[in-house]
């Protein structure tokens, strides 16, 4: 049995869909803009292919790839990462999760509350992470209230300072949230602990604590059929968190993109037969995409470039590695938030003679359609399997 690898470049877009308008992203161009402004040189996804999915300033395209190439249309309703990671599952969301941009309503900050035990919130507004705790990290420090917040995106995030609130109490508030507040029709796709330290004009966050507490899944999706099937799953990233912690036998949560691709190398060298490996590469979106930093997120692309021999190399014949994102986030925009996006597919299969145009992928959910067809898994994924067009 081959293995099969599912690596995910947050935040990668390749252009804005054609309903991106709908979602206030209309000209959003991740890859483009950030190949235009940065002049990005990236020759191993270029041999890959990523210059053939279309035209881009700096990477051009490959006569013959040495990956099969394409790019896929999120047809689920949403820009966030729980719906599109969700949807490369093989789960697609017909109503997209809810959003707050004016803030929480005041029964969800009160059951909040009264649950807790705190006295008050601050903020309660969509706002950038990094600059909500230099706007509200000393309030927070003199008060001790925790920093309630939430972006473009389906998600309650509590920032708290260590020093004020230990992370074990910060991750039961939000367990709290989740299990209690954010439910039913305020169901939001993520409640999100956010811990930070420093003080005030030098605040951090503490990326590595950072922890995600997910709706759970619905079955059945890629990882259930898989586990059925036999076939060993493993997670490598947030994505365990994407999926409440499910379907999965073996994870590993990474601090920075260098150690998420030091643990997808440590498992391909440990050789394991009839195994799935899903990975996500953070820090495009979460440290350069957010920020509005098309250099610093080029400068993230160079890292997963020159590791792309190391990985390639590890592939037996007959392994399947899949590279795409989950939506864009548009460094250049006028918006800190996700950008909806048609995501890159790129297809790594050594067996093939040849590789070929994969074209416009009606949704995400094609790879898992694609991935359960390797295995012989029978399913009811609406997505189409492109394995034949492989062969």
């Amino acid at each position: 049995m081959p293995r099969t690898f599912l690596l995910i470049i947050d935040g990668l877009g390749v252009g804005a869909q054609e309903d991106a308008e709908e979602y206030g992203d209309k000209g959003a161009d991740t890859l483009g803009n950030v190949s235009r402004i940065a002049n990005v040189s990236l020759p191993n996804f270029q041999k890959l292919g990523l210059g053939n999915i279309r035209d881009f300033h700096s990477i051009k395209k490959e006569e013959s790839p040495v990956a099969s190439f394409g790019k896929m249309r999120e047809k689920s309703a949403g820009k966030d990462s729980t719906t599109g990671h969700w949807e490369l599952a093989g789960i697609i969301l017909d109503t997209p999760f809810p959003t707050y941009p004016d803030g929480f309503p005041s029964e969800v900050i009160q059951a909040f509350c009264n649950g807790t035990g705190v006295d008050n919130i601050l903020c309660n507004l969509p706002y950038s992470g990094t600059k909500v705790i230099a706007d509200y990290g000393e309030e927070h420090l003199r008060t001790g209230n925790p920093i309630v917040y939430t972006s473009a995106d389906s998600v309650f995030q509590i920032a708290c300072h260590e020093e004020i609130t230990p992370i074990k109490e910060l991750y039961e508030w939000c367990e709290f949230a989740r299990n209690e507040v954010m439910t039913g029709s305020h169901g939001v796709g993520r409640v999100i602990a956010r811990p930070f330290n420093g003080e005030p004009g030098n605040f951090d966050r503490v990326s590595e604590k950072r922890h995600d507490f997910s709706l759970i899944p619905p079955e059945p999706n890629l990882m259930s059929l898989l586990q059925e099937s036999g076939i060993k799953t493993y997670s490598v990233g947030k994505i365990i968190d994407l999926f409440a912690e499910k379907g999965f036998h073996q994870y590993r949560r990474t601090k920075s993109n260098a150690e998420g691709i030091s643990q997808l190398l440590s498992l391909m060298s440990a050789d394991i037969e009839d195994s799935f490996t899903f990975i996500n590469l953070i820090d495009t979106d979460q440290i350069y995409g957010h920020r509005q930093d098309p250099e610093g997120f080029a400068a993230c692309l160079q890292e997963i470039d020159r590791a792309l021999p190391a990985i390639t190399d590890k592939l037996h014949p007959q392994d399947i590695l899949i590279i795409t994102g989950d939506h864009g986030n548009d460094p250049a925009d006028d918006s800190t938030d996700h950008t909806r996006e048609f995501v890159p597919l790129l297809v790594v299969h050594k067996a093939l003679k040849r590789t070929v145009n994969l074209g416009v992928r009606e949704t995400f959910a094609d790879v898992s359609a694609t991935i359960l067809d390797v295995y012989g898994v029978k399913n009811s994924i609406d997505g189409t399997s492109f394995l034949n067009q492989l062969r």
